[in-house]
C-alpha cells in the first residue's frame, strides 16, 4: 500500500506521523512510504534520512494526500481538506466532538476517520493517546511555572518557594495520565499538590504511589470550588473519551481565583473544562480573562516535538502496519481496539459519543465495514 505522512501545518507543529524508523518497517513490509519534503526536518529527521530508510520524498502536500492512507498527527487544517478524498483512510488524532464545522467538512468529503484519541487496548485503556497525555501532563507544569511568572501575567510565585517561604498550590482536576503526570512534575518541583478525581481506586492507588506528599480529594463541587480559589496554578485534566470534556469550572469558580493566578487547560482538545476557556496556540499560548492567565494550546506536546513524536510513534506504528497490511476493512474487523478508533466512515459518525455531543444519528461501525 502506499502511504502518505504530510508536513504538519497546525501553528508550531513540528511532529510527524511516521519516522525514518517507522519508514524503515513499512518498507520492509512491502509497502511504499512516500513523505513529504521537510516533514521532519525541524526535529532532525531530514529527507535523506527517510530516503535511506526506503522512502520516497514528495514535493508537495497535495501528492501525499493523494495516498490511500495517510498517517498523521493533527486533524486536517483548512487547507488540506480540499485535497481529501472518499474512502481515504486518514489516521491521526481528531477530537471531533469539540469540532462540528470539521466533521461536517469531513462526512462531506467521505473519508475513513481513525481516531487515534479513542482507539483501545484488550484492558480498555487509550494506547495512542496515553503517549501524548504523558507529555501534555509534564509540560503543563513547565508552562504553567512560566505563565506565573510576573512579566508573563502571573503572581510571581515560584513553584518550590524557597526556605522561608511557603511553595505555590497546585490543583489538579483528574487523576489520569495527565493527571499523573502534572502532579509528579509539581511535586518534584516542590509545590502543594492536591488532586482530585472521582474515581476512589485511582485515588488509592496515587496514595501509595506518591505517599503524604500528594494530597487526594474526591472530586464534588464544593472542594473544587474551595481548593480553585486559592490554587495558584489550576491543570485541567479531565477526560470522558471522544466525549466534549466536563465543564467543571463555571465563570464564576474563575473569578474567584487570585488575580494572577494560573489555569492550564489540558481538556482544551475536547473542548475544555472551564467556561472561560479558549483555544490558543503556540505563537499565542496565553491570554487573561476574569484576572487568570489561560494557557490553552490545542497542540501542547509540540512545544517538544523530537520527544513527543518518538513517543506517539512508538506506539501508533504497530497499528499502521496492520491498516496497510490488511486494509483497513480487515484491519477494522480483526482488531476490535482498533475499530474503537472509527470516528467516520464513508460520510457517516461511527463513534457513539461524537454523534451524541454532535446531534449525528450513530451508525454501528460494524455495519460500517459492511
Amino acid at each position: 500500500m502506499l502511504i502518505g505522512v504530510p508536513k504538519e501545518i497546525k501553528d508550531h507543529e513540528y511532529r510527524v506521523g511516521v519516522t525514518p524508523g517507522g519508514a524503515r518497517a513499512l518498507t520492509a513490509a512491502g509497502h511504499e512510504v512516500l513523505v513529504q519534503s521537510g516533514a521532519g526536518q525541524r526535529i532532525g529527521f531530514s529527507d535523506e534520512h527517510y530516503v535511506a530508510a526506503g522512502a520516497r520524498i514528495a514535493a508537495s502536500a497535495a501528492e501525499v494526500y493523494a495516498c490511500p492512507l495517510v498517517v498523521k498527527v493533527k486533524e486536517p487544517q483548512a487547507a488540506e481538506l480540499p485535497l481529501l478524498h472518499s474512502g481515504q483512510v486518514l489516521f491521526t488524532y481528531f477530537h471531533l466532538a469539540s469540532a462540528p464545522d470539521l466533521t461536517a467538512r469531513l462526512l462531506e468529503r467521505r473519508i475513513v476517520a481513525i481516531a487515534y484519541e479513542t482507539v483501545t487496548d484488550a484492558q480498555g485503556g487509550l494506547p495512542l493517546l496515553t503517549p501524548m497525555s504523558e507529555v501534555a501532563g509534564r509540560i503543563a507544569i513547565q508552562a504553567g511555572a512560566t505563565a506565573l511568572q510576573l512579566a508573563n501575567g502571573g503572581n510571581g510565585v515560584l513553584l518550590g518557594g524557597v526556605a522561608g517561604v511557603a511553595p505555590a498550590r497546585v490543583v489538579v482536576l483528574g487523576a489520569g495520565t495527565v493527571g499523573t503526570q502534572a502532579a509528579r512534575m509539581a511535586l518534584g518541583a516542590g509545590a502543594d499538590v492536591t488532586i482530585l478525581d472521582i474515581n476512589l481506586n485511582r485515588l488509592r492507588y496515587l496514595d501509595d504511589v506518591f505517599g503524604p506528599r500528594l494530597k487526594t480529594l474526591y472530586s464534588e463541587m464544593q472542594a473544587i470550588e474551595e481548593l480553585v480559589s486559592g490554587a495558584d496554578l489550576v491543570v485541567g485534566s479531565v477526560l470522558i473519551p471522544g466525549k466534549r470534556a466536563p465543564r467543571l469550572l463555571s465563570r464564576k469558580m474563575v473569578q474567584s481565583m487570585t488575580p494572577g493566578a494560573v489555569l492550564v487547560d489540558v481538556a482544551i482538545d475536547q473542548g475544555g473544562c472551564a467556561e472561560t476557556s479558549r483555544p490558543t496556540t503556540h505563537s499565542q499560548p496565553t491570554y487573561v480573562e476574569e484576572g487568570v492567565v489561560h494557557y490553552c494550546v490545542t497542540n501542547m506536546p509540540a512545544a517538544c516535538a523530537r520527544t513527543s513524536t518518538h513517543a506517539l510513534t512508538n506506539a501508533t506504528l504497530p497499528y499502521a502496519v496492520q491498516l496497510a497490511g490488511s486494509g483497513w476493512r480487515q484491519a477494522l474487523t480483526d482488531n476490535p481496539g482498533l475499530r474503537d478508533g472509527l470516528n467516520l466512515c464513508l460520510g457517516e459518525v461511527t463513534h457513539p459519543r461524537v454523534a451524541e455531543d454532535l446531534g449525528y444519528t450513530y451508525c454501528e461501525p460494524q455495519k460500517a465495514l459492511l
